[in-house]
């Protein structure tokens, strides 16, 4: 490629797909130049490096979507190289362009897990072609994880549907706050909505093409949970047989929720506050520094500044954290929405179990308005679910509801004609009463707050 590639008169047209973040790869430096140029005028953001080595470096600070490599690299093949950028970033699509091209080095390229085989020289069209081509299975990626993250969490009907002045002041001021890239601290009992509202704030944001993670900060133990979060390298730790780019490195571009943050490891708090900072961090097991572009919800079930004062919390990382905060008010202090959300919940499983149409009665209506609702949000869609599902008339009353709505408590004690399962979420909800957080809950209960955390999840509270 001897000079010939060159810019149209008036720059190269720019192209119609997102910005990607691109490597090139080439000794040969009027290539790089070139190539930067193009790509650039483009609308990409270009990094241009002539060595193996100089590749690795760049592919370990930051994420790219897409990379020309040369096939000869001075002393080092180009093919090598392929499964190490690979290892960095499973996503990357590889453009190897050579001006020795044979059927044997395509083959083995694309082996090796190359998309696309250019020969040199090459033309502007060509180049734009791949680009472009690129930046629709990037945006396809993006947009089919985006799709599998929702139909994980479905949103539950009718949970923005309130009349409640406090709770329709934090859905107002979450709607501007998703066009702006400030931290969010989502704060609300267990139940209320605040994974909801968390997907819905990226939902409202320009990142609601890209990535949605979760990570639940007391589901992992805190090695487990860095790697989640940070990643880490092949032979980090013990099972760390692969490299694992983490959350914030797979979710470029995107949003990552925090749940229950109030729950992180002190050790990785410095970590997190880094990277909020400087949006840099280190993988497990590799002191290179990386960037990535991802913005970060939290939410906590816990008063965070008890956490602060108890020594528990960072005081620093919880101020960086709430810059904008959001308090989900629990059922109990928005009662006017409970027939509302019952409603749309019991319409909602009708239609899921192919049940007739569900009506609440006066007499559950006015049981359900005098009920504390511990389990807010997350209790009455249970409770709705149950009554569709075995209740065969058309109205929901009081012999459809649980005992200690329905004015007759039961206390369950062993011994009991209940079953083990029902002790044991009995005996945990009432503990988690009477504490602040769940690591008192676990010490209580004898378990560590991981599998706590477990139980209720399987429990269904």
């Amino acid at each position: 490629m001897n000079g010939e590639f060159k810019s149209e008169p008036g720059g190269m047209e720019r192209d119609s797909s997102a910005s990607l973040r691109i490597l090139v790869i080439d000794d040969e430096a009027s290539i790089r130049r070139t190539l930067e140029l193009c790509l650039s005028e483009l609308g990409h953001s270009v990094v241009a490096v002539g060595t193996a080595p100089a590749a690795l470096t760049q592919a370990g600070r930051c994420p790219f979507d897409l990379a020309f490599l040369d096939l000869r690299l001075g002393g080092d093949h180009g093919l090598e190289l392929i499964p190490k950028l690979l290892d960095r970033s499973p996503w990357l699509k590889i453009v190897v362009i050579t001006a020795y091209a044979t059927i044997e080095s395509a083959v083995e390229a694309m082996r090796r897990g190359a998309t696309e085989y250019l020969p040199k020289p090459f033309s502007p069209d060509q180049v734009r072609m791949i680009v472009r081509k690129a930046g629709r299975v990037r945006f396809l990626e993006t947009k089919c994880h985006s799709l599998d993250q929702r139909l994980r969490q479905i949103q539950e009907p009718g949970f923005f549907d309130s009349g409640d002045a406090a709770t329709m002041r934090v859905l107002e001021t979450a709607r501007q706050a998703a066009g702006s890239e400030a931290t969010i601290l989502i704060e609300g009992e267990t139940g209320t909505g605040k994974s909801l509202l968390a997907h819905a704030i990226h939902d409202w944001s320009a990142r609601k093409e890209s990535p949605f993670y979760v990570v639940s900060c007391p589901s992992l133990n805190p090695e487990l949970l860095e790697s989640e979060l940070f990643g880490h390298v092949r032979g980090a730790f013990t099972g760390a047989v692969r490299d694992n780019p983490g959350k914030i490195s797979s979710g470029e571009g995107g949003t990552i929720f925090l749940d229950e943050i109030g729950d992180l490891p002190l050790h990785l708090q410095p970590k997190l506050l880094r990277f909020l900072q400087e949006r840099q961090f280190e993988r497990v097991g590799d002191p290179t520094p990386r960037n990535a572009n991802v913005r970060v919800v939290a939410a906590t079930n816990v008063g965070l500044k008890t956490a602060v004062d108890e020594g528990r919390f960072r005081a620093d990382l919880f101020h960086r954290l709430g810059v904008i905060v959001l308090r989900i008010p629990p059922l109990r202090e928005r009662k006017e929405d409970i027939p509302v959300l019952a409603g749309h919940f019991l319409a909602h499983f009708s239609m899921t179990y192919r049940k007739p149409a569900r009506e609440l009665l006066p007499e559950a209506k006015k049981a359900m308005m005098e009920y504390s609702w511990p389990g807010n949000i997350r209790e009455l869609r249970n409770i709705m679910e149950r009554a569709v599902i075995l209740n065969p008339g058309a109205g929901i009353g009081l012999a459809n509801l649980p005992e200690d709505m329905s004015g007759n408590p039961s206390e369950l004690r062993p011994g009991d004609l209940v079953s083990l399962a029902a002790l044991e979420k009995d005996h945990i909800r009432r503990i988690m009463e009477k504490v602040q957080t769940l690591q008192e809950a676990a010490d209580i209960l004898g378990i560590d707050v991981a599998t706590l955390y477990r139980k209720r999840k399987n429990l269904d509270f």
